[in-house]
């Protein structure tokens, strides 16, 4: 995994920052359930993403994001860029991160977030869709910038929006939960609270020191699964955590912990 402190470091502070802030800000509020912001944040990422996009295919960066005219006048002026096979993840710049980039301002702008009257609401669908369409065009970035696979560069975006909990100590791989007479079953929700995205089932076994692996799907992934505080995908052994189950860690699980 990249270091934090050297990820896109090709890309100016001023750019590079706000492009961060905001993929951080928009995983703050969805995991508080503030659909609205996170939304509103996708559109600041847009605005930031282009900026450096425009300055890469350009060869040169403006100093700090600017709001374009029209944003999608200008992602399709991106594609007339003439291809250059020279040029690292020349397609994926000019036209797919372009139209990623399309559909996102489309979110924050006419789906009554940015302005009143559009058709639908801040909700919980069009609020992942922000998500994960936001973390997947800064992985690109860094994969780009960084000439890495898809996986490290996941992993790496992954680590900068992962929540920092006192009570979750990180040992190499390993992760341990520091109140040694908490449930197993809460533990697992810690744990998978701090880590965004999918965790190995036998990642969790192992962090919580379950000795076998079969039981720990029935007696705590599966109930966990059943009370919708999880979704556990058997074909894929792995785990994440739902909104209901972030609910439960926030209101129930942090405030009853031993210090």
């Amino acid at each position: 995994m990249i270091d934090p402190q050297k990820l896109l470091a090709g890309i100016p502070a001023g750019l590079r920052d706000p492009l961060i802030a905001s993929l951080q800000e928009i995983t703050a509020n969805y995991a508080e359930h503030r659909w609205e912001p996170a939304e509103l944040n996708g559109g600041k990422l847009c605005e930031v993403a282009f900026t450096i996009i425009d300055g890469t295919l350009k060869g040169a960066f403006a100093t700090k994001p600017s709001k374009p005219a029209n944003m999608v006048d200008l992602c399709r002026m991106l594609e007339k860029i003439p291809a250059s096979a020279s040029r690292v993840g020349d397609r994926t710049l000019r036209v797919l991160i372009p139209r990623i980039l399309t559909a996102l301002y489309e979110i924050r702008n006419n789906r009554n977030v940015g302005h009143v009257g559009g058709d639908v609401d801040p909700n919980y669908l069009d609020a992942t869709a922000v998500l994960s369409m936001s973390s997947w065009v800064v992985a690109e970035l860094v994969r780009l910038f960084h000439n890495v696979s898809t996986k490290e560069a996941q992993e790496s975006v992954d680590a900068l929006i992962e929540r920092k909990l006192p009570v979750i100590w990180e040992v190499g791989s390993v992760r341990r939960v520091l109140d040694p007479e908490m449930p197993a079953r809460d533990q697992v929700l810690l744990l998978l609270y701090q880590k965004p995205g999918s965790v190995s089932e036998k990642n969790l076994a192992n962090w919580v020191e379950y000795s076998s692996l079969a039981m720990f799907r029935t007696r705590v992934l599966r109930p966990l699964h059943t009370a919708r505080l999880i979704e556990h995908d058997n074909a894929s052994g792995t785990a994440r955590i739902s909104p209901k189950g972030a609910k439960e860690v926030e209101e129930r699980v942090l405030k009853s912990r031993k210090p």
